[in-house]
């Protein structure tokens, strides 16, 4: 520093009169003397020597060249405005700030929009260059420059607000008070919150301003052609372009609104009600930390009074709240993941963000207000070092950690006004070059760049030391190994790392929507208590959805799961009570899409899977219809009926589909369990239906009707999602006039009509969607002329067309017929004609020919030559079934026992009957094993047939093990071979597809 410099100057005893002597002690660096130079040509280029003539002459100099060195920004405001210096050296700080303010908040009586902006961004700057100048002659404690900073932002804001609502009044957009009063800003219901530091009145030098704006509705009228939120909406973006539109005169402040319950959702002004609900239903934990710093700016203080009361319950929460430690760390982890943050350094160090900066005094100050501050007021303080003294008055840390902190707090905030100072930026990162350090470090007032950066480092050390013992104290974050906490706004590079620990490759993806969960955006997620639950839940879902074959897509089945659920907690508190459930349902997510989105529509079936019998012996039908029958004992009327019978048979279902993933059924017992399941509701429904038909109709003087299963349901082969081939069959008394008898009710129809509209009502019971769902559907084109006969066919009728009409597919068909629910003696009567039909002499060409032309039209209708179309496919399902049948159709007449309606079970009776090849016998059950196992499963999984190239690892590792292979590559060749094989012994028996003549 020069010798002219120095000379004669001293402190002043107070102002800002003598200002050049506060800044002597701020080194220049190596070339002072250049510095000076600088300063005289610029006293005489702008003219501020000759403006500043009552300044001392070496103070002045002083001034520029400290600010030519240090600061482009404050050296511009001097360029352009050189008569507010010597103003400023000559009054008293606060005096002049407050003329200042007084000025500013008087703007809101100019008329021009233009004129106000240019104002109000001139009056910043004046704030800024007398702000700076306290900040760095010390005139000023850390307090009073933040304040100041606070202050001018909250007039900024409330002369802003109170222009545009005043513009909106003029305009006739606001009318008035609804309670007939005028309109009035500070009673309009509107209410202006500053968050962050600028609630907390700690506002740095460069910052932004974080805003919340809430409404009362119905306070205010507004025109006809107005919404209140819009006008609203409009007060607020008029506010923020007031104050954050750069103008050639620069700008006021930037504005975030982004603390706003769920932003990228809502309007810029949140009514109270819906603000209200969010907190209530969605706040979360850091969101609670942002909270603590709210403070009424602007608007109607009542109304802003009234929210942060009703806010108080969210933020201050009873009990000790050690959850929220990990919400805060999870957020200090985030920050640390940004180049820069990781290390404790002084070189590109930032002094915010960084290891032991400002942000972690903040957060351990803001965990320990979250975890006491319920129950202890005192702590309840916005602004940092109140609450780090009121902490050491309660005990909670050492008047050591507490001195310590507040005077790491102070140098870091000073060095971040300084770094803001030098371009007006809202950085907080030291510079890499060695240069720049050097000019930051006098700046600061070293007088070298080595005792700088040793503060720096000891400074920083010192705050991790005490942020990291707080964090030792706190609850594991999660996963064994690693971290798994989802909050805030960005990924936790912890967690992240953990996912990919896991098996997950779309990390962020995930880590996305998992945040997405705990914001409630799902209804499953919405209450605070389902969030909690889940949270803990986290770890041990994600391992589970981490041990599937492929985890990314086991996720996003699990996110599509709980996006279909109506509510969480109970779900939630059913699998944290049963963890083994999580296996389960990742294992489901994994493997089974279907199945997955069923579980999602209907999460109440996982009670099913805790009862203690779930692996015990599959019921039978007459005790499922126990069941069933006492579950629609509760009903209330048929509605009920309908929608207890849909509950009931989804249990069921999903029973049998978890006990075929899990392999604790095999397909035949599954098969057998879901026509069971339907021969119940059959059963239980009729009856019920009959009585409701009878209580309008009556009935026949003899009621004798029965329900013929046919297909899956008669041959006892259903899958998950098979649909219901029936035919019902009635009879008459000897005697009866079918013509002309009719029932006996109040409304009496004929008999023939009775049974057609019972038909036509049991099949509504079983297909009608409630809003529990629908049970099946159901096909009747089996009955006698198929569609084009009646629903309800007769007896008598049935026997003539059986004998003389029915076509030999018919009689294929017939081969499965079972009796499912009816009368006793009418049962019997069935079973013997079916019987009686299928065991007629054939005549073997005929039979071939008929059974070769049935097989070359489904070929050519359901042409395809993939494999995993297994029932269609040349040698799948269709072709097993034809075999069988044909052969019993052949055989009956010598061999009635190989009549059975189950594939199988036929074919080991033909087996056993030595009517085929002992080998092409084994060679048929063992193709039909495989293909009903594959079948099973794939219709449990998929709503389409099985694309091999596309399916996921987790399906084909199930399909592999379901086929009894090592792998999928080698179940698959097992399915092409067994298909061949099918197709020789089809070829064999009955002859080529096509070739008819044979």
């Amino acid at each position: 520093m020069g010798a002219e410099a120095r000379s004669g100057a001293s402190r002043p005893a107070g102002g800002v009169k003598d200002l050049g002597a506060a800044l002597f002690e701020m080194p220049l660096g190596q070339d002072a003397d250049r510095a000076f130079e600088k300063a005289d040509s610029f006293l005489e280029e702008t003219g501020l020597g000759e403006a500043a003539a009552s300044m001392d002459r070496a103070a002045l100099r002083q001034v520029c060249a400290s600010l030519l060195v240090h600061s482009p920004f404050l050296t511009h405001i001097l360029r352009r405005h050189g008569t507010w210096l010597p103003a400023m050296a000559a009054a008293e700080p606060s005096a002049y700030f407050d003329d200042l303010i007084a000025r500013t908040g008087a703007l809101s009586e100019l008329t021009d929009q233009a004129d106000l902006m240019r104002e109000l961004r001139l009056a910043k700057l004046e704030a800024a260059l007398l702000i700076a100048l306290c900040d760095i002659t010390k005139r000023w404690s850390l307090e009073q420059v933040t304040g100041a900073l606070t202050r001018f932002a909250d007039t900024a804001v409330q002369m802003a607000l109170r222009w545009a609502f005043a513009r909106a009044v003029n305009a006739g957009t606001i009318l008035g008070r609804a309670d007939g009063a005028p309109a009035s800003l500070e009673t309009s219901g509107l209410t202006v919150l500053g968050m962050g530091k600028y609630g907390a009145g700690e506002l740095n030098y460069s910052s932004d301003i974080d805003l919340v704006v809430f409404f009362e509705p119905g306070v205010l009228t507004v025109s006809d052609d107005s919404f209140e939120r819009d006008v609203f909406v409009k007060l607020t973006q008029k506010l923020v372009k007031l104050l954050q539109e750069r103008t050639e005169d620069g700008y006021v402040f930037r504005v975030d609104l982004r603390l706003r319950p769920d932003p990228g959702g809502t309007a810029v002004a949140v009514s109270l009600p819906a603000a209200e609900q969010y907190y209530e239903s969605r706040g979360q934990n850091w969101e609670r930390a942002a909270f603590i710093k709210a403070r009424h700016v602007a608007g109607d203080p009542e109304v802003g009074a009234q929210f942060l009361s009703l806010i108080s319950p969210f933020v201050w929460r009873r009990h000790l709240d050690f959850a929220a430690i990990d919400d805060i760390h999870s957020m200090k982890r985030q920050i640390h993941a940004v180049g820069g943050h990781g290390v404790i350094a002084v070189a590109g160090h930032n002094v915010k963000l960084g290891r032991g900066g400002i942000r972690e005094i903040e957060f351990f100050v803001q965990t320990q207000q979250l975890i006491a501050g319920g129950r202890e007021r005192s702590l309840r303080s916005p602004r940092t070092l109140e609450v780090l003294d009121r902490l050491e008055v309660e005990g909670w840390i050492t008047a050591e950690a507490r001195d310590e902190l507040k005077q790491a707090y102070r140098f870091l905030r000073t060095l971040e006004h300084r770094l803001q100072m030098v371009d007006d930026e809202q950085t907080h990162t030291l510079p890499t070059e060695p240069e720049k350090l050097a000019r930051i470090a006098s700046f600061m007032g070293f007088p070298d760049l080595t005792r700088f950066e040793e503060r720096v480092t000891a400074v920083l050390s010192g705050v991790q030391g005490h942020y990291v013992a707080l964090f030792e104290k706190a609850p594991p974050l999660g996963e064994e190994g690693g971290g798994l906490v989802f909050t805030g706004t960005e990924d936790d590079p912890e967690t992240l790392e953990t996912l990919r620990g896991l098996g997950f490759t779309q990390v962020e993806d995930i880590s996305e929507r998992v945040r997405d969960w705990h914001r409630g955006v799902s209804a499953a997620t919405r209450s605070p208590r389902s969030r909690e639950m889940l949270t803990a839940l986290m770890p041990a879902l994600m391992r589970a959805l981490g041990r599937t074959a492929n985890p990314d897509t086991a996720f996003a089945r699990f996110d599509s799961f709980l996006k279909g659920l109506p509510a969480g907690v109970q779900l939630f508190s059913m699998l944290y009570s049963n963890p083994h459930l999580l296996g389960l349902i990742a294992d489901i997510c994994g493997t089974a899409p279907r199945l997955a989105d069923y579980l999602s529509h209907n999460p109440t079936v996982l009670e099913a899977v805790i009862d203690p019998s779930f692996f015990s012996v599959l019921p039978d039908v007459g005790a499922l219809r126990a069941s069933l029958s006492e579950m629609l004992a509760n009903a209330q009327d048929f509605q009920d009926q309908l929608d207890f019978a849909r509950i009931w048979a989804r249990e069921h279902r999903f029973r049998l589909g978890v006990r075929l993933l899990s392999a604790s059924a095999d397909a035949a017992e599954a098969g057998a369990g879901f026509a069971a399941i339907a021969e119940a509701l059959i059963g239980e429904l009729a009856p019920i239906v009959e009585d409701r038909v009878a209580e309008r109709h009556g009935r026949p003087k003899e009621v004798s009707y029965a329900v013929l299963a046919m297909g899956k349901l008669g041959g006892r082969e259903m899958t998950s999602y098979s649909d219901l081939d029936l035919i019902m069959i009635y009879d008459v008394p000897d005697g009866a006039d079918i013509t002309n008898d009719q029932t006996d009710g109040r409304r009496p129809i004929s008999i023939p009509q009775f049974y057609a509209r019972l038909c036509q009502q049991i099949i509504s019971a079983l297909t009608v969607p409630t809003s529990e769902g629908q049970l099946y559907e159901v096909d009747m084109r089996l009955r006698p002329s198929g569609n084009a006969g009646p629903l309800a066919t007769r007896l008598a009728s049935f026997v003539s067309y059986q004998e003389n009409e029915a076509w030999t597919w018919e009689q294929m068909a017939l081969t499965r017929a079972r009796v499912v629910s009816g009368r006793r003696s009418l049962a019997r009567s069935i079973r013997d004609i079916v019987s009686d039909v299928l065991c007629r002499p054939r005549d073997e060409a005929a039979l071939r020919k008929d059974v070769l032309e049935m097989r070359a039209r489904l070929a050519k209708e359901f042409a395809t030559d993939n494999a995993w179309e297994l029932k269609q496919v040349r040698g799948g399902l269709v072709e097993i079934e034809f075999i069988t049948q044909y052969l019993q159709l052949l055989h009956a007449h010598a061999h009635p026992e190989i009549l059975d309606q189950n594939t199988e079970a036929a074919l080991m009776k033909i087996r056993d009957a030595r009517l085929i090849d002992s080998e092409d016998a084994e060679a048929l059950l063992a193709a039909a094993r495989l293909h009903h196992d594959l079948t099973q499963v794939t219709r449990l999984c998929l709503s389409k047939p099985l694309d091999p190239y596309r399916a996921t690892a987790g399906l084909k590792a199930l399909l592999a093990r379901t086929a009894d292979a090592p792998d999928f590559i080698q179940a698959n060749q097992a399915l092409h071979h067994a298909q061949y094989v099918v197709r020789e012994i089809f070829t064999k028996l009955i002859g080529e597809i096509g070739d008819s003549a044979s």
